[in-house]
């Protein structure tokens, strides 16, 4: 009797679990490379609304105050601005009463 149309079974599963194996690592790669993205754009769309926040309340108080706010700290005890010092260094330098101060926020841990 002849061998030939009878297959091996054992080869046959070892294929189904490899092409399994690679459709697994296929589909999670791409789902994790949508999570980094997404994180990424959450870390950016972050700073950029500490960057509005900051400005914000910096032309607020010299609306309302006729002068810059002399520290970060006084924009936070009187206007209410929050962020998380852990994961963000704001660099405030006044510059004078009149003249907007220079604001640089950097992204704790290497982050830009």
């Amino acid at each position: 009797m002849s061998r030939r149309f009878i297959k091996n079974r054992q080869t046959s599963y070892l294929r189904n679990v490899l092409i399994s194996i690679a459709l697994f690592l296929t589909v999670f790669g791409f789902f994790s490379y949508g999570i980094v993205s997404v994180q990424k754009d959450m870390e950016k769309n972050e700073m950029e609304t500490l960057q509005s926040a900051v400005t914000r309340d910096i032309t607020r108080c010299y609306a309302q105050e006729g002068t810059y706010p002399e520290s970060l700290a006084y924009l936070k005890k009187h206007y209410g601005l929050t962020y998380d010092s852990s994961k963000y260094f704001v660099d405030y330098q006044p510059l004078g009463a009149n003249i907007m101060p220079d604001v640089t926020i950097i992204r704790k841990g290497g982050g830009n």
